[in-house]
């Protein structure tokens, strides 16, 4: 990201895998490093479903590719293993100061 940094003029970049996945799907990733259900913990509204003309959303970082020589290094599985890892050292640290 630094090379964003490093450029004469600002500009706008995506910064994006060019993959999609459904919030099921990601929901699926984070609870199976947890070895729970996720349909016993989270409740679906129907309210905050996307309107119907949204098809597809799907980031295009080619410019960032070409002008920055940029490219993820982080799957959405990996990051769901990161968010989950990263919040359990935090829960532990909470627990431990809860103790005291």
């Amino acid at each position: 990201m630094w090379l964003m940094l490093q450029q004469d003029h600002g500009d706008d970049y995506v910064v994006a895998t060019g993959e999609t996945y459904s919030v099921r799907e990601f929901l699926d990733e984070v609870f199976k490093h947890i070895d729970l259900d996720w349909r016993d913990f989270v409740e679906i509204d129907p309210r905050y479903f996307r309107p119907a003309e949204v098809d597809l959303l799907l980031g295009d970082a080619t410019k960032a590719r070409e002008k920055l020589g940029w490219k993820p290094k982080v799957t959405m599985q990996g990051l769901a293993k990161m968010m989950i890892e990263a919040d359990w050292e935090l829960a532990k640290k909470e627990a431990y100061l809860a103790k005291r």
